[in-house]
């Protein structure tokens, strides 16, 4: 940075991961409060958009509008792109429209329409009123396919060249353009009628002698992506085939755009976050940046699905209510088997929903899968009757119940691995989102069966 003793990201990355110096945040926010621009922008100069993204979204609103307010002169197109959806709208909202209007004109076509998908209609005119006609008409293209779409994702940049030119002709045409993308990986070769055949990397057009033609060059791995394809879809072409680019076509089989890797790349985590947050039952769109009463509204529903799941494992327990009254060892003892299934279902459903996110568990597999959980929590749960037997025998003096702690661990855990494979499965099939919905069935299953073979063994046996 200008200041000498100003610590960046890149200097402190291999104790802190990257993470923003707190020193040099409360220095932005003391130039804030002294509204001194000059100091804020020498303290920000260095900064990536992904750091300023990062400081803006770290501050309270307060702080974020005024800081906004001093700095928008140097304002750049990529700090909206990184920005969590969350305040996005609140920073487009406080730029200046004339800061706003150039920002918005730095940044490729995809991340404009990755902007106005989450703005209302009367920010979105502001953007789109700020674009050249070319980029506006682009823009709305792409805004024309679905929602969560390969359109939507590609970038309209594309550098292509007929499939009939060599190294030299490329080369030639690619320094005397005016307009090619910021960063690009292939050239995409295309008949006369605009169809894709093939891509052809930049690296090998620079290593080529210019007289080679680029059919010669042309990549063995090669994937069209229609543009109405889902985005999901997309993401596991790219992870699944090691693509770097691809183009996209239009219903016709024409070129329409481009998908590269970071866009693909941003899906994959995106989709990951949410399975994440909907395990947690917490909401696919939940931030550090939301409001009490936004969090409230997405977390109220899955507390009051987990409040009738606990009455059900509750009502369980009420009827052996002599049984516990007998033998009072019985209250201490039974939290243990419930929760050793409900955390073993957890393990078995979190490798279920990652493994169908990622498409390994499919229909000829599933039943080994299954399998393979249910033997794993049948040899966890022997092993832990083992020690959990010897606890009821030492604690309690009573082999019997010692014994019925065992048996009812085996069955809970054999259970859990059971229900926290075959639920999601299940739920997946009957088309609700099993990463959503999984957790709270497990659950019920695991605490149930937990409460209810140990109690019913205990009044078989001890009674």
């Amino acid at each position: 940075m200008s200041t000498g003793d100003d610590t960046l990201r890149s200097d402190q990355s291999k104790d802190d991961g990257y993470i923003l110096d707190r020193k040099l945040v409360a220095r932005i926010l003391f130039a804030v409060d002294r509204n001194d621009k000059a100091g804020l922008t020498a303290l920000m100069e260095d900064l990536h958009a992904a750091d300023i993204a990062d400081l803006l979204e770290q501050i309270n609103s307060h702080d974020r509008t005024r800081l906004i307010r001093l700095f928008d002169r140097e304002f750049d197109g990529e700090i909206l792109s990184e920005l969590d959806e969350s305040i996005r709208e609140e920073v487009i909202s406080t730029l200046n429209p004339t800061v706003l209007a150039d920002a918005v004109r730095d940044l490729e076509t995809d991340d404009v329409v990755d902007l106005l998908e989450d703005l209302e209609e009367p920010q979105q005119e502001v953007i789109l009123d700020a674009l050249e006609d070319s980029d506006r008409v682009a823009v709305e293209q792409s805004l024309s396919y679905p929602e969560n779409s390969a359109g939507r994702l590609m970038q309209r940049e594309v550098v292509m060249a007929p499939d009939h030119w060599n190294v030299g002709q490329a080369i030639d045409f690619m320094r005397e353009s005016e307009h090619l993308p910021e960063q690009f990986y292939h050239m995409i070769l295309v008949d006369p009628r605009l169809h894709p055949v093939g891509n052809v990397t930049l690296g090998r057009i620079m290593g080529t002698k210019r007289e080679v033609p680029l059919l010669e060059l042309m990549e063995e791995t090669f994937q069209v992506i229609p543009a109405d394809q889902d985005e999901e879809d997309v993401a596991y072409a790219f992870n699944q085939y090691h693509l770097i680019s691809a183009p996209v076509v239009d219903s016709e089989g024409r070129l329409a755009g481009v998908i590269t890797i970071d866009d693909a790349m941003a899906v994959l985590d995106e989709g990951h976050e949410e399975d994440i947050l909907r395990l947690a039952g917490v909401g696919e769109e939940s931030s550090l940046a939301d409001r009490v009463i936004e969090t409230t509204k997405r977390r109220f529903p899955w507390l009051a699905v987990n409040l009738f799941t606990a009455i059900l494992a509750s009502a369980v327990i009420a009827q052996f209510e002599a049984t516990i009254a007998s033998f009072v060892a019985l209250a201490v003892l039974m939290p243990i088997v419930a929760s050793m299934g409900g955390n073993a279902g957890t393990q078995s459903l979190t490798v279920a929903v990652r493994a169908m996110a990622t498409r390994d568990l499919t229909g000829s597999n599933v039943w080994r899968v299954i399998r393979r959980e249910v033997l794993v929590g049948l040899v966890n749960g022997l092993i832990f009757a083992f020690f959990m037997g010897l606890v009821g025998v030492m604690w309690f003096g009573s082999p019997a119940l010692g014994g019925v702690l065992a048996a009812a661990m085996v069955i809970n855990l054999v259970v859990a691995g059971l229900a926290g494979t075959v639920i999601p499965v299940l739920l997946e099939k009957m088309g609700i989102d099993p990463a959503l919905a999984s957790g709270a069935f497990v659950t019920t299953v695991t605490d149930v069966v937990g409460f209810f073979a140990f109690l019913g063994l205990a009044a078989l046996v001890l009674l």
